[in-house]
């Protein structure tokens, strides 16, 4: 993952041009010209990045593309089971192990409770990192909060808890996370109705989507959708358990706790990735 912060600021800079374009293509020499970059270097920052050109990654960045990929890549969580962690449709193979405290344990608001924390680098910015002895319970993008707010927002979930700097303790579950590769260990610390709503969006393919509503039918809380859509916004482990993939049934993104903008580059990366995959499939 060279570079990978450089990359992800080049492409927040290149969504805020291409969406002065109300929709109109720019060309490669005119996006290069506006970033203050050669054009082949935004080719090679694009292809190192994703894996597909700035033209076609430009398609996955439109702002009506939530809607297309609600009608195209749309999973009901029923069938998504099917599909598996591991199933074709994931652009890799994390073996993810999750489980959740106990309700006296969350009622205790993290006492008693060791966190250790510490800063990544990933493919969409810096990335502040908790974990306890049993898991990954925190993974938040700070490029558009910036690092004391992610820290603040992290820390005021479980104040009781202790909280040790210790990067090098909880890197290999990290990187599992960021690279897509290996296992990845999640304790889910949150209400019975949180945990929920967390394991179905365990349960969306890399590249696919759902919506609010299909989340609370799923698990039984059909009239629920404010609710759950609340949950959904609650998920502290963010890209893993990955509430990016939830929209609300008209193709709008909804909201995004760590800001709309990684939003729309965390689906679009995932489906220029998921394309650059089944392309290289369909020559092999």
């Amino acid at each position: 993952m060279e570079h990978a912060p450089y990359h992800y600021d080049v492409m927040a800079r290149a969504i805020a041009l291409i969406d002065k374009r109300a929709g109109t293509p720019m060309p490669l020499d005119e996006l290069a010209h506006a970033l203050g970059m050669s054009a082949s270097h935004v080719q090679r920052v694009f292809t190192t990045w994703v894996g597909v050109s700035p033209k076609r990654y430009q398609q996955f960045l439109a702002l009506d593309y939530a809607r297309d990929l609600l009608r195209r890549n749309f999973t009901t969580l029923d069938t998504a089971a099917d599909v598996g962690l591991s199933g074709s449709s994931r652009l890799h193979d994390l073996f993810v192990r999750w489980e959740a405290m106990t309700p006296g344990e969350f009622a205790r608001r993290g006492e008693g409770l060791s966190i250790y924390w510490g800063w990544f680098d990933s493919p969409f910015g810096q990335v502040l990192s908790m974990a306890t002895d049993r898991g990954l319970c925190g993974l938040a993008f700070a490029a558009e909060s910036g690092r004391d707010s992610a820290m603040a927002d992290l820390t005021s979930r479980w104040p009781a808890a202790t909280y040790i700097e210790a990067a090098d303790k909880i890197s290999a579950w990290t990187m599992a996370a960021l690279q897509g590769t290996g296992e990845a260990r999640v304790l889910m610390i949150g209400t019975p109705l949180q945990i929920q709503v967390w394991e179905a969006l365990l349960r969306i393919p890399s590249g696919h989507v759902t919506t609010y509503s299909e989340i609370a039918k799923s698990i039984g809380r059909d009239k629920a959708v404010r609710a759950v859509g609340t949950a959904v916004g609650r998920n502290p482990v963010s890209l893993l358990i990955p509430c990016h993939r939830a929209l609300r049934k008209s193709g709008a993104l909804g909201g995004y706790h760590w800001g709309l903008p990684v939003k729309r580059t965390l689906l679009a990366w995932e489906s220029a990735r998921e394309h650059q995959v089944g392309h290289q499939r369909n020559i092999a």
